[in-house]
């Protein structure tokens, strides 16, 4: 068998655990699983299938994501949180019966302009300050009633709307965002849907009937780096390569382009076969971490392409061929993101077509 290079492994045991941790904050609520770009970078499909049976519903950014998701055969509830800006669009909504949200008069005015051979489910978006989409909450009762009206629009519509800043838990703007919500919807009757991942492990007073999970499900900590809770949550993806070289670096010798590093004394160095080609964030600072033997070993120079190289000075026994860990398993993503200057959203999405992926299988029932 012809050795891995960079590689992720995405552990589906990891996974269900994070389901479940969803629904111990939530018990109450129904989970709709965020698995929009690629389910963050981990595989739309292969997520898709562990989750359909695990979760209530899936949520996806646009049609087209629903539609490859109805073609490989998943089941169940799934939302297109983009909506649609045509006609055309909602004929195909019905047609692979998808759910979709609706967030603005311009997409009331085209529901009310057809005529469909069945209805479409429709999730009713009010904008309480991320000023992104939605309604604004004046509009709410008028484009409400316009919708109910609707002859092709599913009349149990739910009333959603989305945090701006859920992560931040010293920062008043979800409460605000949360006050606005209530009192525009409080005097009707319909199911509501509010809290991504921040706000379901910080904010209980959002925990609707509808919850909507995204970057928790993948064992990433959505919370800002002072958050200090224990969260109990594991990394569905880890990104591994391997050792390709080990060489000696005189003092004062300078290590890859830019000769950005410059050894202050004799050391020993590892290339590491990764790079920005295959995801690995270019502007990681120098003294970001990787894992070698389960310990802690410094990036130096810059990361190219293919490579990057890190000081095996303070390790021992490192040979050829040794697995390296960029992130994931032992090595949080969160704390590389922070490296480059980034979010882990990135860095999970951020993964090149030419890493092989491994999937890791639950043995039996999760």
């Amino acid at each position: 068998m012809i050795p891995v290079a960079a590689h992720i492994e995405l552990n589906m045991i990891a996974l269900h655990h994070n389901v479940r941790r969803v629904r111990e904050y939530a018990p109450e609520s129904k989970v709709m699983a965020v698995i929009k770009a690629n389910a963050y970078g981990h595989g739309l499909i292969k997520i898709a299938q562990h989750l359909s049976l695990a979760v209530d519903a899936l949520a996806v950014a646009r049609l087209d994501e629903g539609i490859r998701l109805r073609e490989a055969g998943v089941q169940g509830r799934i939302l297109i949180l983009q909506g649609f800006t045509e006609v055309d669009e909602i004929e195909a909504l019905l047609h692979y019966q998808l759910d979709v949200v609706v967030h603005s008069e311009q997409q009331v005015q085209l529901l009310e302009s057809i005529v469909l051979s069945g209805v479409v489910s429709v999730f009713l978006k009010i904008d309480t300050g991320m000023n992104r989409l939605g309604i604004r909450p004046e509009q709410f009762s008028v484009l409400l009633s316009r919708l109910q009206q609707c002859s092709c629009v599913h009349q149990a519509i739910v009333f959603m709307t989305h945090f701006a800043n859920a992560d931040d838990v010293y920062d008043a703007k979800t409460a605000q965002q949360l006050l606005v919500f209530n009192e525009v919807t409080g005097a009707y009757i319909g199911e509501k849907s509010v809290a991504n991942s921040a706000a379901i492990i910080a904010w209980p007073e959002t925990r609707f009937d509808w919850i909507r999970p995204g970057l928790m499900l993948y064992g990433v900590s959505p919370m800002l780096m002072d958050y200090t809770e224990p969260l109990d949550l594991l990394p569905v993806m880890s990104l591994y390569s391997r050792i390709i070289a080990i060489k000696q670096v005189k003092k004062g010798e300078t290590v890859g382009y830019g000769a950005s590093w410059i050894a202050d004394k004799d050391t020993c160095l590892g290339v590491v076969s990764i790079g920005y080609g295959d995801g690995y964030p270019r502007q990681a600072r120098q003294g970001t971490p990787v894992l070698i033997n389960n310990k802690r070993m410094p990036l130096i120079g810059r990361v190219s392409m293919d490579m990057l190289t890190v000081d095996l000075s303070h390790g021992s026994k490192i040979q050829l061929g040794d697995q390296v860990v960029l992130w994931g398993d032992g090595l949080p993503v969160e704390e590389i993101a922070a490296c480059a200057g980034t979010i882990p959203y990135t860095l999970l999405c951020g993964i090149t077509r030419r890493v092989q992926v491994v999937v890791k299988e639950p043995l039996g029932e999760v």
